[in-house]
C-alpha cells in the first residue's frame, strides 16, 4: 500500500469513528492509554479525531437543515468496516479521494453516495478563523437566514493531539464536512455532461495572469486561476432576483466577517433521457420546476438545463497574519508597479461590491441574450 493511499485510508477511518463518537482510547487503563499516544506521537498517518462544536452542529442539520442524522452518519461509514480490514479483505469505502483541489493544498474526499464532501484545512490561519471566529456568526446567520446560499458546513473534525505526521505537515490536523452541490452527478457518460463554473470577479491582479503577459506560467496554471461562464443563464426573472436578493445578504455578512475571496460555485447539467437516467432526470426536472432553488435545482427557460450555485471558500480573513503579511507584500510590489490589489488582498467591502457586480452582469448577460432572440425572431 502506498504512502498516499495509507494516507487516505487513515483519513477516512479517522472520519468515520470520529461521527461515530468512537474512542480508541476508552476502555484501556491509564498506563496503556499514555503508552499508545506516545506510540501514536511517532506515528506518519494514524489520527484521532473529535468533533468540533458537535451539538451545535447537529442543531444546525436538524432544525434548520433537515438532514436525516442516520443518514447522514451511514454516508461516512465503510460497508466492510473495519474487521474486513483487519482480515485482509477489501472494504468498501465510502469516503472517496477526490484529489488536491485549488491553491490551497487541502485534499477533498466525497461520500460514496456524493451527497457530502469533506475538505482537510492545511492552512492554520483558516482553520483558526472559522473555528474560533466565524462559526458563531456563521451559525447565527444561517439560522436566521434559511435561504442563505453560503455553502453548508455540516461539522468540523480536528485532532486533539499532535503526531510527526501533523507536524510536517504529511497529514492535516483539522476537517470540514460540507454539502455537496454535485450531489448526483455519477462518474458515467451523464456524469461528464455536467458543468461547474468557480467564478470570481475578474478584474483583479493574478500574478501568473498579467506578469509578463502570463509567460511566467504555464497554461496548466492558468487555466485554473478563473473561470467564465460564456453562454446565457436562461432562468426565469424571478430566480435571477432571488439569486441577485440571496447574493446581495450572503456577501454583506461576509465583508462584515473581513472575509475576501470566496466565489461563486455555479453548476448545471442537461435535462437528457439516457436508458439509465431518465427516470432521475425526470424526478430532478420536476423537483426543479414544482419548487425550485438555486441550491437544489433551477430549471431553464429552455427546459434544457438544471442550474445550482452556493458560496465557497470564505475562509481567508483580512486580519489573520497570512493574509495581512500576502497584503503588505503586494502593497510593496504595487509602488513599483501599480497592478492594483489581488482577490486575496483587496478590502472585504470593496471585494464584495465586485462581487455583486459579477453576479449582476452574469444575469444580465441572460436578459440581453433572451432579448437579441426576441429581436430576431
Amino acid at each position: 500500500m502506498g504512502a498516499h493511499t495509507r494516507r487516505s485510508a487513515a483519513i477516512t477511518r479517522a472520519i468515520s469513528r470520529g461521527l461515530d463518537g468512537e474512542n480508541e482510547h476508552a476502555e484501556q487503563g491509564k498506563w496503556s492509554r499514555a503508552v499508545k499516544r506516545v506510540i501514536e506521537f511517532f506515528s506518519i498517518f494514524h489520527l484521532d479525531l473529535d468533533r468540533y462544536r458537535g451539538d451545535d452542529f447537529y442543531a444546525l442539520r436538524h432544525d434548520f437543515w433537515d438532514l436525516d442524522e442516520d443518514e447522514y452518519i451511514e454516508s461516512f461509514r465503510s460497508r466492510a468496516g473495519d474487521d474486513a480490514r483487519d482480515a485482509g479483505q477489501q472494504s468498501d469505502e465510502r469516503l472517496i479521494p477526490a484529489g488536491n483541489l485549488g491553491y490551497s493544498g487541502s485534499t477533498f474526499f466525497h461520500t460514496s453516495n456524493s451527497k457530502y464532501l469533506v475538505k482537510s484545512l492545511d492552512r492554520s490561519f483558516e482553520n483558526e478563523f472559522f473555528m474560533h471566529e466565524l462559526f458563531e456568526p456563521y451559525a447565527a446567520y444561517i439560522k436566521s437566514h434559511p435561504n442563505s446560499l453560503l455553502n453548508r458546513i455540516t461539522d468540523t473534525m480536528y485532532a486533539p493531539r499532535s503526531t510527526l505526521g501533523s507536524i510536517f505537515g504529511i497529514q492535516p490536523r483539522h476537517y470540514i464536512i460540507m454539502e455537496n452541490l454535485l450531489h448526483g452527478q455519477d462518474g458515467g457518460e451523464d456524469g461528464a455532461r455536467w458543468e461547474t463554473y468557480d467564478l470570481k470577479p475578474d478584474d483583479y491582479f493574478f500574478p501568473e495572469r498579467d506578469i509578463a503577459e502570463g509567460r511566467l506560467a504555464p497554461d496548466s496554471v492558468k487555466d485554473r486561476l478563473i473561470d467564465q461562464f460564456n453562454d446565457e443563464l436562461r432562468v426565469p426573472a424571478d430566480m435571477k432576483q432571488l439569486l441577485t436578493d440571496i447574493c446581495t445578504e450572503d456577501t454583506s455578512f461576509l465583508a462584515s466577517s473581513n472575509v475576501v475571496d470566496f466565489s461563486l460555485f455555479l453548476a448545471r447539467y442537461p435535462i437528457y433521457a439516457t436508458d439509465d437516467s431518465a427516470a432521475e432526470t425526470s424526478s430532478i426536472a420536476a423537483s426543479a420546476k414544482q419548487s425550485p432553488s438555486w441550491r437544489t435545482g433551477v430549471l431553464s427557460t429552455d427546459g434544457k438545463w438544471v442550474y445550482r450555485a452556493v458560496l465557497l471558500d470564505f475562509l481567508w480573513a483580512k486580519h489573520k497574519l497570512h493574509p495581512k503579511f500576502m497584503s503588505g507584500l503586494i502593497g510593496a510590489f504595487n509602488i513599483f508597479f501599480k497592478k492594483g490589489p489581488m482577490t486575496i488582498t483587496t478590502e472585504p467591502l470593496e471585494y464584495s461590491g465586485r462581487f455583486m457586480r459579477m453576479v449582476d452582469q452574469l444575469l444580465k448577460e441572460g436578459d440581453e441574450g433572451r432579448e437579441a432572440g426576441t429581436s430576431a425572431g
